[in-house]
Order: structure tokens, then C-alpha cells, then sequence
């Protein structure tokens, strides 16, 4: 398969946003090495500015380097995993309350919206963009609050619950049982801070439910094949 080409990424933030995408997308496992010479090559770059781009995301969380070994995307452990969903449980239910506070008629548009943008993904079978979907709808309350540092830690742990989620994700049809952000965008509608603010500590609850917080096999993909799906 041929090599991206340089037109379609010649930026660190290029790069950085494709390679987010596809590991938030769990087309990019974590443990996955990210070689600076198949990057490179792949998306048709100098291996100067695919080192810039790990460095960012290292910054960010998804990837981590290793001295004398490389690259890699981060590989959350079972107590990183529960210190996530931890720190989520403590954020996110008041933010949600602060959200219905603030909730717009636009806002309530792009809720719905994404998530029939997940409902599509999944009829099409594409369950790794359905929960990159479902993280960016927790992003969308939390920028809804108006609260820019919480925010910016929900945004973080929501991409550290990707990596989890790849990990440890035990009930891959578990988006299609659930109506829990049906019921929460009807709560932010209806400006029922209450409501709002129980339902996100249920789904939250649930969401942890379906982790299997034990030790996961190690698993190889070929990263030029994950990159150009």
C-alpha cells in the first residue's frame, strides 16, 4: 500500500491529529511502537517532524518514549485505568449539573446530532469510531459547563479512558444497550441540574461495569494497516 502523501499531512499538528484519531479510534492499540522511520514514511514526512509530533502527544498523554527504545502509545495499568474512571466520577457528574444550567437549544442540536453520528457508526459496524464519538459527546457537556480548567481535565481523562477502554473494554455491544445519553441530553434540555448530575454518576458507574480490570494479552497490529483504514 502506498505511502500517504506529503499534501495530505505536512504538519506536527498533522500528524499529531491523524495519529490521535487512530488511536482514539482503537485502530492504534496501546502498546503499539510508533516508529519514527514507518511514521515517517507512511505519511510521506521527515522523521524530524514525526519526532515533534510523538513529543506532543507524549505531552498529552497518548504516547510514551522510551530512551534507546522508542515510541509507543501509552499502555494505561489496572490502577491507572481505576484512577481514570475515579477522577471522572468526581468531575463529571458536577459538571454535567453546571452544564443544564448553562444548555443552549444549539447546544441540545449538537448533542443530539452526535449522537446519531455514533448510532451510524455503530450500524456500520465500526465500534472504534462509535466510542471516539461517545468521548467527544462527555467532552461537548463539559465545554457546555463554561468551566475551562475542569474542561481541560475532562478532555485528558477522556483521552486516557480510550486507551483504558482498548484495553479493557469487555462488552463491545454495550453502546447499543444503553440510552444513557438519550436521558442526558433530555435532563440538559430540560435545565434539571439534579437529574443530570445523577445520571452521569449512573453512566459513569455502568461505563466502569464494563471494564474487565484484569491483565490484558499483549496484541499486534500492523501499524502501516491501522494508519491507512
Amino acid at each position: 500500500m502506498p505511502a500517504m502523501s506529503s499534501g495530505q499531512v505536512s504538519s506536527v499538528d498533522g500528524i499529531v491529529a491523524q495519529l490521535t484519531e487512530a488511536v482514539h479510534e482503537h485502530r492504534v492499540r496501546p502498546g503499539a511502537k510508533l516508529s519514527e522511520d514507518e511514521v515517517g514514511e507512511i505519511f510521506g514526512v521527515s522523521r524530524t517532524l514525526v519526532r515533534q509530533a510523538l513529543r506532543a502527544m507524549e505531552h498529552g498523554g497518548l504516547v510514551t518514549i522510551q530512551r534507546n527504545r522508542g515510541a509507543f502509545v501509552a499502555k494505561p495499568s489496572i490502577k491507572e485505568a481505576r484512577e481514570v474512571f475515579e477522577a471522572r466520577a468526581l468531575l463529571e457528574p458536577r459538571t454535567a449539573r453546571a452544564a443544564a444550567e448553562r444548555a443552549t437549544p444549539a447546544d441540545i442540536t449538537q448533542l443530539n446530532d452526535h449522537i446519531d453520528r455514533e448510532h451510524a457508526a455503530l450500524a456500520r459496524d465500526e465500534a472504534g469510531l462509535a466510542l471516539k464519538l461517545s468521548g467527544e459527546f462527555h467532552c461537548i457537556i463539559a465545554r457546555m459547563a463554561d468551566q475551562k480548567t475542569i474542561e481541560g481535565f475532562v478532555q485528558q481523562l477522556i483521552s486516557r479512558s480510550s486507551l483504558v477502554i482498548a484495553l479493557y473494554w469487555q462488552r463491545r455491544n454495550a453502546l447499543c444497550e444503553s440510552n444513557a445519553h438519550h436521558a442526558l441530553v433530555r435532563a440538559l434540555a430540560s435545565h434539571d441540574g439534579e437529574t443530570a448530575e445523577e445520571l452521569m454518576a449512573g453512566h459513569l458507574l455502568d461505563l466502569v461495569s464494563q471494564l474487565d480490570l484484569r491483565a490484558q494479552p499483549d496484541r499486534t497490529d500492523s501499524l502501516r494497516d491501522a494508519l491507512l483504514k
